[in-house]
């Protein structure tokens, strides 16, 4: 199961792909034509608004045919030449993107509000209009960000993707063979206890090859994100980040606060997780993701076919269009299903605009947790079909909103399952969610912790790599505590979670916690409301780009700058540790009685 991309481009030789690249700089060129000419407002902004659509969907378009290529095939020369001209370009969009919030602060609020007045077309990208006016405040001087953007190129940008490389191609030896990183940490799930921790050991042995250059890449990263912060009026790294997100501070702190209260309740699930596979100091970091039962039978596994019929049929009882939607994305093939060599870990999804779709890579290994995944990266490209037809500056949903339709998505499913299950896949089924959910806010607090640690150090010295390993690990203490056995924890997360190489966008870690939490909050309105509610999400997640965080929820009824909103949800997860406990109490009991 790969991935189609030929939606996109049929190879790297497509004359498609020059004649696109050709028209995506002719339109640049009329974008800054467009700024410096002497129309009114009106005439300037919906010019440049028409212009910039199709430059950003050509853009888009040439970028994914790149990226998702070299995701599934690190070495790919030919996307690598590619990704390497649309480094290049995108400078000089950036370059028109900063005239144009330029030419917005010279304009003023409001001309510009009565443009939009005047403007049918100019009303339906009025928040994207506003934020640029807002973003203006945060341009570095006109005269040097040529020259920082251009500098990037060779400096972060690089950086990330000599990171990416090192990832994708880094093999591991696994008793006595060479498999890929990905294909290592993937037995992290395998229901052998050796073997989980054979290719544990593997991997943190693996990582020397690499950790020099990962620690490089990591540390000229951050040292350019605050150069840039420091050119663009940021505060701080945060506070660039809260700005990119439509997030402010009040929420980020109401969040953690209720997060940090939970954190004794995360603990005991994973002491009592670890005492069901035989460990009394708390559970060994690679054990995390360790299928456990309650019965004689092993847990659940699933072959693709299975995995797609659940969530088919599980999607459906929400909204057959949904269930259609997931039939569709298999039988059109947008999904990179399986590890290989050369192939990024993890999961994502991808938005497709140029042909309303989303490409989906996952590897799958036949878990409940990876069935989990499936329909998390579903939820997503379900988001992008709820987004369709809007202008793309209206789809920059904020990060934390980004993750609503795919908790969502976990979410029903899972409760779907519980209905029908018996005790001991009910149990299984409280495993899944119980572990996605530790990492989510337990694991995502400690890269919180880890990132913000690794900046504050940056701002006086390059970390060296024992450094972050130390950092790592004390960031995993303060979030896990006595939840992890301290012989095995992880030392290297820092090298194998793409998430901290982002040139410009840090932080790309609690917007995850806020989605589980966000989304756990959505989806006891529908419990509530029932298939009422239906339209009135799938609206919420249109309306996801069209304002900030705080006021797409408060459409919805909900204050994310109360504690309290956040403490709901953490609760029901808090309910599903009791049960889980409970259960494993009562087969550690009978087990015990039996022997």
């Amino acid at each position: 199961m790969k991935w189609d991309l030929s939606v996109l481009y049929n190879d790297f030789d497509d004359p498609r792909i020059a004649s696109d690249f050709s028209r995506m700089q002719e339109l640049t060129g009329q974008m800054k034509a467009a700024l410096e000419g002497n129309d009114s407002a009106l005439e300037t902004l919906t010019r440049y608004e028409s212009l910039s659509e199709e430059s950003r969907m050509l853009s888009e378009k040439l970028g994914e045919f790149a990226s998702l290529t070299l995701s599934t095939d690190a070495t790919n020369a030919e996307a690598m030449k590619l990704m390497d001209r649309l480094m290049k370009q995108s400078v000089e969009e950036s370059l028109v993107s900063s005239a144009f919030a330029r030419y917005l602060k010279t304009l003023g609020s409001d001309a510009l509000e009565a443009a939009i007045q005047e403007s049918a077309e100019l009303k339906q990208v009025a928040y994207a209009l506003r934020s640029a006016l807002k973003a203006a405040e945060h341009l570095p001087a006109s005269e040097i960000e040529e020259w920082m953007l251009n500098m990037s190129l060779t400096g972060a940008q690089a950086f990330s993707q000599l990171r990416d490389k090192l990832d994708a191609t880094l093999m591991v030896d696994y008793r006595g063979e060479k498999i890929p990183l990905s294909a290592a940490r993937g037995k992290a799930e395998d229901p052998d206890p050796t073997v989980r921790l054979d290719a544990y050991q593997a991997e943190l042995a693996a990582y020397p090859q690499v950790e020099q250059a990962m620690a490089a890449c990591l540390n000229a990263i951050k040292g350019e994100d605050l150069t840039w912060i420091r050119a663009e009026n940021y505060d701080s790294i945060l506070d660039k980040t809260l700005f990119q997100s439509g997030m402010d501070r009040e929420t980020l702190e109401a969040m953690w606060t209720a997060c940090r209260e939970f954190f004794p309740a995360f603990r005991r699930y994973l002491r009592k997780k670890g005492e069901l596979l035989g460990h009394k100091n708390g559970l060994p970091f690679y054990e995390l993701f360790a299928p456990v039962s309650i019965g004689d039978a092993p847990a659940r596994t699933y072959t693709m076919d299975e995995a797609r019929e659940t969530l088919v049929r599980e999607m459906s009882k929400f909204t057959p269009e949904m269930g259609a939607f997931i039939d569709r994305a298999f039988n059109e093939r947008w999904i990179d299903m399986f590890p290989h060599e050369g192939k990024s870990g993890g999961a994502f999804c991808a938005g497709v605009s140029s042909c309303e779709q989303s490409r989906i890579l996952t590897n799958f290994t036949g878990s409940m947790g990876d069935v989990s995944t499936l329909a998390h990266e579903l939820g997503h490209a379900w988001h992008n079909h709820c987004m369709k037809g809007l202008p793309l500056s209206m789809r920059d949903e904020p990060m934390p909103l980004a993750e609503t339709a795919s908790i969502f998505n976990e979410t029903l499913l899972a409760g779907a399952l519980r209905k029908d299950a018996g005790e001991a896949e009910l149990f299984t089924i409280l495993e899944a969610e119980l572990q996605n959910a530790t990492q989510v806010i337990v694991d995502i607090y400690s890269r919180y912790l880890f990132e913000s640690a690794v900046i504050e150090g940056r701002k006086t010295h390059t970390l060296s790599v024992e450094e972050l390993k130390e950092l790592m690990l004390d960031a995993q203490e303060q979030s896990y505590g006595d939840g992890l056995d301290h012989a095995y924890r992880h030392p290297y997360m820092w090298a194998c979670k793409s998430h901290y190489y982002g040139p410009g966008f840090a932080f790309y870690n609690f917007p995850y916690a806020f989605g589980l939490l966000f989304g756990k909050g959505v989806f006891a309105q529908y419990q509530e409301k029932g298939a009422a509610y239906v339209p009135v999400y799938c609206q919420l997640l249109r309306s996801c780009g069209s304002d900030n965080v705080a006021n797409v929820a408060a459409a919805v009824g909900i204050d994310v700058h109360s504690v309290d909103f956040w403490r709901s949800s953490l609760r029901g997860i808090e309910a599903d540790i009791d049960l889980f406990v409970r259960l494993a109490d009562e087969h550690l009991a009978h087990t015990s009685i039996k022997e």
